[in-house]
């Protein structure tokens, strides 16, 4: 009767594991529900600048050539492409574990019985048995060799391993993605740098220009100051006014040496000359700067389409997590040659293979296991949050660009309009200060406003520039 009812406990126990475990395998999973506007403020154009390719957006071939560069020797990109090799190793080893693993093994031991236990007692009494020859006599102590293979395999009964591959592969995915970001990034940075570097040479050249023309006027002011029509005040003054532009020209020179480095630092290099073009405004804004549909920031952005990879993965992490509450069915066959004596190890005889499988559950670490269920659960959603906020915050980047090339393109007529009526101004300043109707301080005025206006005007232009860039890796273009 006790062995009847110990044969039922012992059928039972795996149908108790299946079901505690059940208990606790509820299929969830986390999504994002954003839904994006149709349009940017009332554009409805439906053309996009994200699929064009680096050397289509720019034209400017020094340009060009720099990112190309930086893409082959900069260490941002070096190091993204051996993320994206370790998400690819990470994948082979995730998918690896639906395989048997397979090992050769080689093991030697040495085993002494009481003469008081079972098996000290069983052995001597074989070794008197006339049914075994003499390379059967066990000795004591019991030598034991092992060569062959053994092979450990667990059935993926409830996709926990599959799960687990699903999470790896979308996570490759996203370390694709993570390096097409990064090339993105590092385009928009070296186009900003490269604008940056046009603007200060002309501002530069501006500077230079307003130099000489200062000193003409210093040397007028003297000579009128030598016939007493001028002051030594005056004088002072159209110096003072000298020294700053010429102070103005050292604090531009640093900002292109530092400008340059880097370049340099961005695309591998050291400190060497920056071929380009010879200025601001001479250079050619990109013909198409269209940004298409909200909806199309998630098939060109490499931080989106990253962030619901990642989403997937955590999604796919979830239904592992889960699956460890479940019982595990774990096959470890063997096969290979094993004897008492060295001698006879690869004797036919020797050859012994079996197979034994095993179902285990947890019991005493089921808070353990709970523990990791919560914690996945909790990063799935912090990887919903982080897909809503590149969400978000790509469609305000692609605002701003938009905007950015509006408003300062009206910017920049309104600028131009203003620096041709302060020349005229300084135009007819001088006119009337050679005829003594108009004072030096006018002079200075007007010359410092036009000088302004120029610096800025280049400004404006170099943000023209920065804007399109900004629209142009906002929409997910820069990396093809």
């Amino acid at each position: 009767m006790l062995k009847k009812a110990l044969h039922y406990i012992l059928l039972s126990i795996p149908a108790i594991l299946v079901t505690t475990g059940c208990q606790n395998y509820k299929v969830a999973t986390t999504t994002a529900n954003i839904k994006l506007p149709a349009t940017y403020t009332g554009v409805t154009d439906t053309l996009s600048i994200a699929r064009l390719p680096i050397k289509q957006f720019f034209a400017d071939p020094y340009l060009v050539n720099l990112i190309d560069t930086a893409i082959a020797a900069n260490p941002d990109i070096l190091t993204a492409l051996q993320r994206v090799e370790m998400a690819k190793a990470n994948l082979r080893f995730n998918a690896s574990k639906l395989l048997p693993q397979i090992n050769i093994t080689g093991n030697a031991g040495v085993e002494k019985y009481g003469d008081y236990t079972m098996n000290g007692v069983g052995n001597y009494d074989t070794n008197f048995s006339p049914n075994i020859n003499n390379n059967q006599r066990i000795p004591n102590p019991v030598p034991n060799y092992f060569l062959g293979f053994q092979s450990s395999w667990e059935i993926d009964l409830w996709g926990k391993l599959n799960n687990r591959k699903k999470a790896a592969y979308a996570r490759f995915l996203a370390s694709n993605h993570g390096y097409r970001l990064v090339i993105t990034s590092l385009t928009a940075q070296i186009a900003q740098a490269y604008y940056q570097l046009l603007a200060l040479d002309t501002e530069l050249g501006i500077i230079k220009k307003n130099i000489g023309l200062q000193e003409n006027a210093l040397e007028i002011v003297k000579i009128q100051k030598q016939g007493g029509r001028a002051t030594e005040l005056a004088v002072q003054q159209f110096q003072a006014q000298l020294l700053r532009t010429k102070g103005l020209e050292y604090s531009t020179r640093q900002q292109i040496k530092e400008t340059e480095n880097r370049l340099n630092f961005l695309t591998g290099g050291f400190d060497r000359p920056v071929a380009r073009d010879s200025s601001i405004t001479s250079a050619a804004l990109p013909p198409l700067l269209a940004a298409g549909i909200p909806s199309q920031l998630l098939l060109n952005r490499p931080d989106i389409q990253a962030a619901e990879l990642e989403l997937k993965a955590m999604n796919a992490d979830i239904k592992a997590a889960r699956a460890n509450f479940l019982p595990s069915l774990t096959l470890t066959p063997y096969v290979g040659y094993n004897a008492f004596k060295a001698a006879l190890l690869f004797d036919p005889g020797s050859v012994t293979y079996g197979v034994l499988g095993g179902l285990t559950a947890p019991l005493f670490n089921r808070k353990m296991l709970k523990a990791e269920l919560e914690r996945t659960i909790a990063e799935s959603k912090v990887a919903v949050y982080n897909y809503q906020k590149n969400i978000l915050a790509g469609f305000q980047e692609v605002s701003n660009g938009l905007n950015g090339i509006e408003n300062y393109n009206r910017f920049y007529r309104m600028k131009e309009q203003e620096l041709q009526a302060l020349n005229n101004a300084l135009s007819v300043a001088n006119d009337l200060y050679l005829v003594g109707r108009a004072n030096y301080l006018e002079i200075i005025t007007a010359q410092r406003s036009v000088l302004d206006a120029e610096l800025e005007l280049a400004n404006t232009k170099r943000n023209i520039f920065l804007s399109a860039v900004n629209l142009y890796q906002a929409v997910g273009g820069g990396w093809r």
